[in-house]
Formats: structure tokens, sequence, C-alpha cells
């Protein structure tokens, strides 16, 4: 079932019509007991049909007329049929016996639950998310799916959990992960669930992460593993620079020929080096390694 346009008109127009409707009766009625011979017990009764004519004629018009805000949609339905979508704004008027169901197109968003997932590596961890969206087709939003506001609560929630297991939690070889490639994950979950919720006539206009962290009987366990990569890449840094400051100087001390150095003292001097750059506590004397 797809959305289309249902009738209305200005209810404007149609009070004006009203109004005038009620004053020509009214005039009618004037002119029928004041300016013709009539006996009163012949234009009572006159008057009394038509006054009943005109009320009801207004009674029926009334339930006609409705509001309609911007963004705002009425939904016609006559004895279980879908009739049509009111989509023009303002003061509005439509045959009064079709039912009006009000339906908003405004965004809207909310935030799901904190869900406890393992992500691609199996490591249990807490994830939720924003999602961003709107009623694109009105038939389809009420018609098709029970409650939509429901529907994409519950299906954000497992388009989540799809997504979380596929990425790791984090990586450190360069691969896509939750916590580094954010914007990647994002669009993919945007994508997820707009796949899930198009037969609901929705359309979703943003998803982001919102909550992402380690489960809490891993937290810590994961915390010291950090620390512990921390540290290995720091000292691996360490160890390169020293590494290049060491043969830079046995360079240096070879092309200004400023001391001849043996294999032995050049194993010596490496060592020492190595030991004043990469000890994180007082440097060691260097041995001497003579000069020329």
């Amino acid at each position: 079932m797809n959305e289309r346009n249902g009738v209305s008109m200005s209810g404007w127009f149609i009070l004006l019509v009203v109004v005038v409707g009620a004053a020509y009766a009214a005039n009618v009625l004037i002119v029928l007991f004041t300016r013709t011979g009539i006996p009163d017990e012949v234009a009572i009764p006159i008057i009394q049909k038509l006054g009943l004519v005109v009320a009801a004629v207004i009674f029926l018009v009334l339930p006609g007329f409705f509001i309609n805000q911007p963004n705002e949609r009425k939904v016609l339905t006559f004895l279980g049929h879908y009739i049509g979508t009111v989509k023009n704004s303002g003061f509005r008027w439509t045959v009064p016996f079709f039912k009006k169901k009000k339906v908003s197109i405004r965004l809207r968003n909310f935030e799901t639950k904190q869900l406890k997932v393992n992500d691609a590596n199996g490591n249990p961890i807490e994830i939720g998310a924003i999602v961003v969206w709107r009623v694109n087709d009105t038939a389809k939003a009420l018609f098709e799916v029970d409650n939509f506001d429901n529907f994409i609560n519950i299906q954000s929630e497992s388009a989540l959990r799809t997504i979380a297991m596929r990425f790791p939690y984090e990586n450190h070889q360069g691969e896509s992960s939750l916590t580094s490639h954010t914007e990647e994950v994002a669009a993919l979950l945007e994508a997820e669930i707009a796949q899930r919720v198009i037969v609901a006539g929705i359309d979703v206009t943003e998803a982001r992460i919102s909550h992402l962290a380690y489960s809490r009987e891993i937290a810590h366990s994961m915390l010291q593993k950090q620390q512990a990569h921390a540290v290995v890449m720091a000292r691996q840094t360490i160890i390169e620079g020293a590494i290049g400051l060491v043969e830079m100087a046995i360079e240096q001390l070879e092309t200004r020929k400023i001391v001849e150095l043996s294999e032995d003292k050049k194993a010596d001097l490496v060592s020492n080096l190595l030991v004043v750059l990469c000890s994180e506590g007082e440097s060691q004397p260097i041995v001497d390694v003579g000069t020329r």
C-alpha cells in the first residue's frame, strides 16, 4: 500500500458557504414570517422545519473541518478503506464521514538501549546508538506495521547488534574497528536500519554510535592489555630511535676520523650507547674507546 493524495478543500471556503447559506435561510424565514400573510399557525411549523434542516446541514458539515500543522499529515479512511492522505497545511475540510488520523512527518530521534553483544573477536562489549528518522509514507506507516514507533526501535537494536558483531572493538593492524572507523560504522548502521524499516515507510536520516565500551566483566583486563600494548609500542619506538642514533654516531666518528674503532670497540660503544638511550634510570658511563 502506497500513499496517495486525499480529498480536501480550503476550510475557509466551506465555512463561508455555510455562513452565507445560513444567512440566506434566516432571511427566507424572516421574509416568510413578516412579509407574507401566512397565518402564524402555518408559518411557525414551516419555520421550525427549515430551521431543523439548516441545523442538520451545519451539524453534518462541522465534523469535516480540521487543521493540519506544518509537517503534519491527515490519513483519511472510510469504513476500513484507505482514502488518501491530506498533505496541505492550514484550515482544511473534507468529507465529514471520513475518519482522520494524524501522522507527524517531523524529524524524530531516539537512543537505543545499551546492548551487550560480542564483537568480531568474541569480546563482550556494551554499545548504544542514536537514530534520527522521519515518516515518509504515511500509508505504509499506519497500515503495513502495527506500531511504527515500536517497529523502528526494535529494528534499530537488531541492526546495531548485527553491525557490532561484524567489527572488532579495536584493531592494532590498521583494519576497520568500532573505535577507529566510526564514520564507516555509522554509514553501515544507517544503511542497515534503513533497509529494515523501508517496509514501514520510514526514512533514516542519521545513525551514530552513542555508547561504546568493553563489558564490565572484562573492562579491567582489557585496560591492562591496552596499557601493555602502549608500553610495547613506546619501547619499540625508543629502540628504533636509539639504533638510528648509534648508527649515526659511529658513522660520524669514522667520517671525521676522530677515533679509530676496532670491532671490539664498536661493540662496546654500541652496547653502552644503547644502554644510555634505552635506560629508564640514570645513564651508565660509557667506556673509553680510546683516541688517536
